[in-house]
């Protein structure tokens, strides 16, 4: 790889990072954002998921030179568009706008951008060409131009609070002064009369200002519904490269709102808390009359006091990690500052902090005669939703720049003097789960060893006993009981003195080594004959919930040559036997090595059906076409990134160009009864799987009333009511006084129609209340499939979080203690992803490892919470992702072992409870833009790992998904792979081919015990929640994709079509021939059923919406509450009603 030199910029050029709306997939534009601050750019990064209209206010607000965006998930188009127009129409048409989106964005579509008027969007031929370096030059050199060396009527419109005018003056201060020199003087002139109060943070680096900010934003813009409020963030620049990441705004959900404006400053010189231009900001901000002004500093050490000549109220922020107490007389702003808060007060020794603090603040303020509770000294947790500390601090510093400045900003905000407590998910005492789970492990693996020892010399000295006793081969195992040896019958054989001396001696050294034997240990050697005969019956017979299956064993090749279907080792060693049986074992046995059911299901392959696109009728016939003539209905769903978000699909470009778009739009009820319309999801036959995380609670609510209710329509025809009913339901629409909805368009092949009888209606609505509940209650515990909702998986890889940390895993649990007490035992409520944490660019073992530890903090969480294990965990699942590492032709025996082992030495699990049940979706990024024909070989070779290693189901990928949505002729060709291989390889009939492979097994041990490693490096981080706060996963996840990424750059790493095996014309990135996208009417169609329910149910649907935050509030089951919501809201109200009650995501770097 060639050294690119950095381009170094003339003038000082300032650019907003982000990731489009609806965009999760962070990683790219965090490591594009690091470079343009090496690059020597002042970098305001704002993160994923950003609509329009906040990155241009961010961009007029900050003054920025550019916009540098990435948009993975479609409507690229509008997105872009929609942002230019913006910026033109709110006079800021100077502003550069840069893109890229990996494959996603044609050459068609980048000519069309580029020539309305977008500076560059950058395809992935670019970055071969150009390197990531020359890719960022040219950016910043397209960007490398003055801004504020003019100023024209800007003062006049600083009072009408024109953010454009506000941030023009601030940019010419800092970086034309004698041009800001006039302006300025008018502006101190007219301010002299001033009494805007200004509210000064400061804090050490790390304390948490950025999110106590935002969380003193919200409060305000509650407590004072008509003010204005201004704020001035200041981040270090870099000494070295003049750049600086402004990274304040990306932790902020408060400032968008038009009531707030907010600029961020690089100090531009070392060793300073602030900017030297800071003064003139504030003075620009009193001119622009704002209500109230905060001026937040960057972290600081002890000394630094600065911010007390632009304030006047002070708010020093630490954490309780300070050191001994001694540090805190060396903190100079201790002395000053008028209000203290300690953050982060969920860390250990937070109420030591506290003391210590207040007493130091005693002692600085010579406050002897204040009682300890009065002192303005607060501990805080501004990352928790709601927090009582923070609305203690609020009130005060409030209440404090009132008494200070004579203002008129008087709170009325509701206090309790509750203390700041942190709302664990896993108890403090739990922290060390993962390490437990290491040592419970690796003591049975030791163990293991142990008996294996014993088993063999008591081999050996049975074997010596068979031979003076002279047994026959045949005969040996009858002498065996469970009790030992059958002794007397031995030494009857005997006839010659001295070898029944002998033999006595040997039975004697078997007793005494039988001793130090397990007995459950010398049931497995007893029992071994019996257990390989059994194998060889021609039907084997076992019990799954109670229900007796019999089974052939063997398939008859073409050759006549019968082929078991498991194939036991031939050992005689009595150690060799147990090692084999407590390690690996027959499938269906513990520790489930190579599988969980003694025999895969006869009629039915482990084919999943993927479909996603348009809307729910588009996507409703794709899963008719793949499904017909399939025994069994197994639907995984791919949701566009409007539903993703929990969003409502709106005219809005940003918004409309996204709807069914890389995926199906789903917003209501209705929807989810068109899109499974056909299917009879009560079918024992039927699975469904819906890859959805932040909304999954409102999907799941949505999917089990489609459920209850084609159980309905089964009723009213069952018993003969359609005439009766079809009344009620038009006497229904008559008096709403709108359209009934209907399925768009033809009913496919292989569709009856069931579902779509109550379109627009529920069950409750037309059958009798006794009648309902009973169909209900059945319903519930017939439904198949699972729901994503694996909340830290997105938080540390793929990022579709809507809701905060907490809330979500709380909705989690409300999803499965309502399975439980409704008895869903045949639906997941999570499916544990490592396949979303693969993509973003983990290793196996990482995934494997961060995967299961995510699972286990869902069994600690769901235990805390009072539920049996035995009870909730059947419903837990996991999804894989399988690519072409030597790792992954093992990733499912490994993780069915440590989670059994686990279970059941642990956490004391039934067997039920102890089997990992996973999915396997083939690697998406061995999904290549070039040569993408080359794509199903390595889908073939991923999809023979799975099926070996015997996954409970297997989505296998279309080549063209590298450059488009796949077509229908792809996805055939898809689920051909893995039909071939369960149909037609002969291998494949056997169904534990990799066991007693010297390679798997050694593989298997070293797969293992890194992922126990891992699982002690996460406890020394205060376990997968305390590892999350530093970004422990996201960090790994971002440097082993980096990785992979170089490698494949330079060659190192040989990828066939790719960087070596080229063609004649260089395997360029392949153009799609057919871009699947949602068509206009798909989308107006969406739109439309939207405005009509809302306006339909708008009384019905504000009391539901009051009742479900009421129910959150009271820590009452959400859940429940959810699947009576789903029934008349939209997914947009129900999130936008939670976002008020459960707080939303706060993004992070």
């Amino acid at each position: 790889m060639q050294n690119i030199p950095i381009y170094q910029p003339k003038y000082k050029v300032r650019i907003v990072t982000a990731a489009s709306l609806f965009d999760g997939h962070d990683a790219a534009i965090n490591i594009m954002r690091r470079i343009i601050q090496a690059t020597g750019v002042e970098v305001i990064h704002l993160g994923h998921d950003r609509s329009v209209e906040e990155v241009v206010n961010t961009a007029i607000q900050e003054d920025a030179n550019a916009i540098a965006l990435t948009s993975y998930q479609g409507g690229h188009n509008e997105y872009f568009k929609y942002m230019f127009d913006l910026l033109k129409e709110r006079g800021a048409g100077h502003v550069k706008i840069f893109g890229g989106g990996g494959g996603v964005i044609l050459p068609s579509e980048i000519k069309e951008l580029q020539d309305y008027g977008i500076e560059r969007i950058y395809s992935p031929d670019d970055g071969r060409e150009m390197g990531l370096q020359g890719m960022i030059n040219d950016l910043v050199e397209r960007s490398d131009y003055p801004i504020g060396g003019s100023l024209t009527n800007e003062v006049s419109l600083l009072s009408k609070k024109v953010p454009g005018a506000i941030a023009r003056v601030i940019s010419a201060a800092e970086n034309f002064p004698e041009i800001a020199k006039e302006a300025l003087a008018i502006i101190h002139e007219k301010n002299k009369k001033s009494t805007i109060p200004v509210l000064g943070i400061t804090g050490t680096g790390g304390s948490g200002k950025s999110s106590l900010v935002d969380e003193l934003v919200r409060r305000f813009l509650i407590d004072f519904p008509q003010k204005t409020i201004g704020l001035i963030s200041v981040d270090p620049s870099k000494r070295k490269t003049g750049g600086a990441l402004l990274g304040d705004r990306i932790r902020m959900n408060a400032i968008n709102s038009d009531r707030v404006y907010m600029r961020s400053l690089a100090t531009r010189q070392s060793n300073l808390a602030l900017s030297k231009y800071v003064s003139e900001a504030i003075e620009v901000l009193k001119a622009a009359e704002y209500d109230i002004i905060i001026l937040e500093t960057s972290g600081i050490g002890q000394s630094d006091t600065e911010i007390l000549e632009h304030s006047d109220v002070s708010l020093y922020v630490m954490t309780p990690e300070f050191g001994a107490a001694t540090q805190l007389e060396k903190i100079d702003m201790l002395d000053f500052a008028d209000l203290v808060a300690i953050n982060k007060f969920d860390k250990r020794g937070s109420l030591d902090a506290l003391r210590d603090v207040k007493k130091q603040y005693m002692r600085n303020n010579n406050l002897w005669d204040i009682p300890q509770d009065q002192l303005p000294v607060y501990g805080t947790i501004a990352s928790q939703f709601n927090d009582p500390g923070m609305n203690q601090l609020y009130k005060s510093i409030m209440d404090e720049l009132v008494k200070k400045t004579g203002s008129d900003l008087i709170s009325k905000y509701e206090i309790s003097e509750v203390m700041s407590e942190k709302i664990f998910i896993i108890p403090p005492a739990r922290v060390r789960y993962l390490s437990e789970i290491s040592e419970n492990n690796r003591n049975y693996d030791a163990n293991v060893l142990t008996q294996v020892e014993v088993a063999q010399k008591l081999y050996g000295i049975y074997k010596t006993i068979c031979a003076v006793a002279v047994i026959s081969k045949e005969s040996e195992t009858s002498h065996l009981n469970k009790f030992g040896l059958n002794q007397e019958e031995i030494l009857s054989l005997v006839k010659n003195d001295n070898d029944k001396i002998f033999l006595e001696l040997l039975l004697k050294e078997f007793d005494r080594n039988k001793m130090d034997f397990d007995p459950y240990n010398w049931e497995v050697i007893i029992g071994w004959s019996d257990k390989v005969n059994s194998y060889k019956e021609p039907l084997y017979s076992f019990k799954v919930r109670g229900k007796e299956i019999k089974i052939e064993t063997h398939t008859e090749s073409l050759s006549h040559v019968q082929i078991p279907k498991v194939a036991l080792p031939k050992y005689k060693a009595w150690g060799d036997i147990l090692n084999w049986v407590l390690q690996e074992n027959v499938p269906g046995e513990f520790p489930y090595t190579s599988g969980l059911y003694p025999f895969k299901r006869t009629g039915e392959d482990p084919t999943r059906m993927f479909a996603g696109e348009g809307g729910p009728e588009r996507t409703n016939r794709r899963f008719h076409y793949v499904s017909l003539g399939m025994p069994a209905k197994r639907l995984s769903t791919a949701f566009d990134s409007v539903t993703l978000y929990g969003n409502d699909p709106g005219k809005r470009p940003d918004i409309y160009g996204k709807i069914g778009n890389a995926g199906v739009s789903i917003c209501c009820l209705d929807d989810a009864k068109k899109l499974y319309s056909g299917f009879d999801l009560s079918h024992a036959m039927t699975s469904v799987s819906m890859t959805i995380n932040g909304p999954a609670p409102m999907l799941l609510g949505f999917f089990m009333n489609a459920a209850i209710d084609q159980n309905c329509e089964k009723y009213i025809k069952e018993n003969n009511l359609e005439t009766a009913i079809e009344n009620k339901i038009v006497k229904i629409y008559k008096q709403k006084g709108i359209e009934r909805p209907k399925y768009q368009g033809d009913i496919p092949a292989g569709n009856d129609g069931l579902g779509l009888m109550l379109l627009g209606v529920t069950g409750d609505l037309v059958l009798p209340k006794n009648v309902y509940t009973q169909i209900k209650y059945d319903t519930l515990k017939q439904v198949r499939g699972t729901v994503q909702a694996d909340i830290l998986k997105e938080d540390q890889a793929q990022n579709t979080c809507i809701f905060s940390t907490e809330f979500a895993l709380r909705l989690m649990g409300d999803v499965q203690e309502y399975f439980i007490e409704k008895q869903v035992r045949n639906f997941y409520s999570v499916s544990i992803s490592g396949y979303h944490i693969a993509e973003a660019g983990a290793n196996p073992i990482t995934q494997l490892a961060f995967t299961l530890a995510n699972g286990f903090t869902y069994v600690e969480y769901y235990l805390s919470r009072g539920m049996d294990i035995n009870k909730f965990g059947p419903n837990l699942s996991f999804f894989f992702s399988n690519g072409v590492d030597p790792e992954y032709s093992v990733i499912g025996r490994v993780a069915r072992k440590i989670w059994s082992k686990a279970l059941k030495h642990k956490y004391g699990a039934n067997p039920r409870a102890q089997m990992l049940k996973y999915h396997i979706q083939t690697s998406g990024r061995s999904l290549h833009a070039q040569e993408i024909d080359f794509n199903d070989i390595r889908t073939t070779l991923q999809a023979l790992y799975a099926i070996n290693d015997n996954c409970n189901s297997l989505h296998t990928n279309a080549y063209d998904e590298a450059i488009t949505t796949p077509t229908e002729e792809s996805v055939r060709r898809a689920m051909a792979i893995q039909l071939i291989i369960n149909k037609e390889l002969g291998l494949a009939k056997n169904e534990n081919s990799i066991q007693g492979s010297f390679i798997i097994e050694e593989l298997t041990d070293l797969v293992e015990d890194a992922v126990l490693q891992e699982f002690d490096r996460i406890t020394e981080r205060g376990g997968v929640l305390g590892a999350m706060e530093t970004m422990y996963q996201r960090s790994m996840i971002q440097e082993e994709s980096l990785y992979y990424e170089t490698l494949k750059h330079n060659g190192e790493f040989p990828i066939i079509g790719v960087n070596t095996f080229l063609s004649s014309k260089g395997s360029p990135t392949v153009i799609p021939g057919e871009v699947i996208r949602a068509t206009e009417e798909e989308k107006q169609y969406q739109i439309n059923l939207i405005d009509s329910i809302h306006k339909s149910t708008k009384n019905e649907s504000s009391a539901l919406l009051n009742e479900l935050q009421s129910k959150a509030i009271n820590n009452e089951n959400i859940f429940e509450a959810l699947m009576e919501v789903c029934k008349t809201c939209t997914l947009g109200q129900i999130t936008s009603a939670l976002f008020e009650v459960g707080g939303q995501y706060r993004r992070n770097m």
